[in-house]
């Protein structure tokens, strides 16, 4: 499954992104107010799944990274696994800011810098 950076969710959508395409590769989305449902349950315990997958391929990266006597092969591998991972994660990035909701017109507390984190200004 490839992640589209061309067409990303946008803030406050009603659709859920889900970690899984269609048979010919296309996004399949979710209409749900029951983030505790089937599907939604399913689409966590992928993208949990997904995010092990992630880690495991940036360890097994850096091991092939890190010895001199790895191969092209083993490089190429070791890169298709991870950016395969890396697609993933941003699918999940993408389809978890989407939920997000649109933040008001109201910028929040600023000091002089702009915008204060944690939303207090001094």
């Amino acid at each position: 499954m490839t992640y589209d950076p061309e067409h990303p969710m946008d803030r406050g959508s009603a659709l859920r992104l889900l970690p899984w395409a269609t048979p010919d590769g296309r996004p399949c989305f979710l209409s749900t107010d029951d983030d505790a449902g089937l599907l939604s349950s399913l689409a966590d315990a992928v993208e949990e799944e997904q995010m092990r997958d992630g880690a495991v391929a940036l360890t097994e990266a850096e091991a092939v990274l890190d010895d001199p006597a790895a191969g092209s092969l083993t490089l190429r591998l070791a890169l298709k696994r991870t950016g395969g991972a890396l697609g993933d994660v941003l699918r999940i990035a993408d389809s978890r800011g989407g939920r997000l909701p649109v933040p008001c017109d109201d910028p929040g507390p600023t000091g002089a810098n702009g915008p204060v984190p944690g939303g207090s200004a001094p």
